[in-house]
């Protein structure tokens, strides 16, 4: 499919994945919220929206999001940019609590506060985003990321590694390891090689980075290879799984990384672990063994627990990636489908849509989209909707390719915290 008719198509998809203000008109009942990201900040608007009294339980005052904090750790972006609050929600009529949520009691609807206050609640949606697994990975636990940042939660973790980097030798080594499947962002790992690459080709010419992949395949292959060959040779290695470039095991005093077959010194380590849904998920019992938790694909209430809706990074949502787009978009499906029930109608099997831009360099963008449906029991792929930026594409679609990225970070979190 063409970038155009592609973009087309998506564009209609988008409408019709908006929520829909007619039919929730006299919808009654009380919904919780719990988590302020991308998913749960969206799904407390559509539903103030709709009339329906909810209640958005966030313990941070700032959010700091993910997409382009990549742009942060090469120097190319301030943190401040990253940084967004709740005054928006707050100015539109969301009620925000300023807590966490201690405990939830599926069988009685009621959410337990940190504050020992209680919400009860006919629905609830969960998004909770991701933990890190720091039992994963011998070595690694919350002390060493300290030294060898994951930076896989944007703010604190971001600036260090941002930090590291700018102090490191002109002809240091950057160790960066990615996980296997599932984990946040399926491309994430890739630009931010990218950018750090393009941080060393211009900052610190003499250094490299050494990449290294629990995979063999991972998203817009193609293009981010292509990029690498003609942008970074000579400062990014990349090692994939089939070459031994599975991490097996770090050491944060040494400052080394190991594989089956080498260990690698660092100057700079970045260590992404793998992940699950965060706590409050297996709390509330809607994580399944795997660490994640599956969910309805018309509605996304959990296959574990009724009443509750689990949205974002914390979902098993098929073939649809853990991504902002994604969070948003089924935050919109998740409380349409809410309103419905609560007003007793059955939720129509939606379509969604999902589209990630990554930066290879400034001015360098490459994405990929896909479209959703439910599908024996799962979201899977439209075939024939979405695909990737052309592999040959000039440097004009590239330049606007980034520019689209741009375009799209500052409506969604416009849209979102406003």
């Amino acid at each position: 499919m063409t970038t155009i008719v592609r973009r087309a198509v998506l564009a209609g998809l988008a409408a019709a994945a908006l929520p829909r203000p007619a039919l929730a008109q006299g919808a009654h009942g009380r919904v919780v919220v719990v988590g302020g990201g991308f998913g749960g900040a969206t799904a407390a608007r559509v539903l103030h929206r709709a009339g329906v009294a909810v209640t958005l339980v966030e313990p941070a005052e700032t959010y700091w999001a993910c997409p382009f904090s990549n742009e942060v750790i090469a120097g190319l972006r301030p943190l401040s940019a990253q940084a967004f609050g709740y005054d928006g929600l707050r100015a539109s009529g969301v009620i925000v609590a300023r807590t966490k949520a201690a405990a939830i009691d599926g069988a009685a609807g009621r959410v337990r506060l940190a504050d020992g206050s209680t919400l009860d609640y006919d629905r609830l949606i969960l998004s909770p985003g991701i933990a890190l697994r720091f039992d994963a990975l011998p070595g690694y636990d919350a002390a060493a990321a300290e030294r060898m940042p994951h930076a896989w939660k944007a703010g604190a973790q971001t600036d260090l590694l941002a930090r590291q980097l700018a102090a490191m030798p002109d002809n240091g080594t950057v160790v960066l390891s990615v996980p296997a499947n599932p984990y946040r962002c399926p491309p994430g790992p890739y630009e931010r090689a990218s950018l750090i690459a393009y941080f060393l080709k211009t900052r610190k010419p003499r250094a490299k980075l050494i990449v290294l992949d629990a995979k063999d395949t991972f998203s817009k292959q193609k293009l981010f290879e292509q990029a690498w060959k003609a942008l970074y040779p000579g400062i990014l290695d990349y090692v994939p799984l089939a070459s031994g470039g599975q991490v097996t095991a770090v050491d944060p005093g040494a400052m080394t990384v190991a594989t089956d077959f080498e260990t690698y010194k660092a100057d700079v380590a970045c260590i992404i672990p793998p992940q699950r849904a965060a706590p409050i998920a297996a709390a509330a019992g809607v994580a399944d063994r795997s660490g994640w938790c599956p969910i309805d694909p018309v509605t996304f209430e959990s296959r574990l627990v009724p009443r509750i809706h689990v949205v974002g990074d914390a979902a098993i949502a098929g073939a649809m990636p853990k991504s902002a787009f994604a969070a948003n978009a089924q935050a919109k499906v998740c409380a349409e489908a809410v309103i419905d029930l609560l007003a007793g109608r059955v939720p129509e099997p939606p379509k969604l849509i999902n589209t990630c831009y990554s930066l290879v360099a400034p001015g360098y963008g490459i994405s990929v989209a896909g479209v959703y449906r439910p599908d024996k029991g799962v979201l899977a792929d439209v075939e024939g909707a979405g695909g990737t930026s052309p592999v040959d594409s000039p440097d004009t679609v590239r330049r606007q390719e980034a520019a689209y990225a741009e375009d799209w970070y500052r409506t969604i979190t416009h849209a979102v915290f406003g």
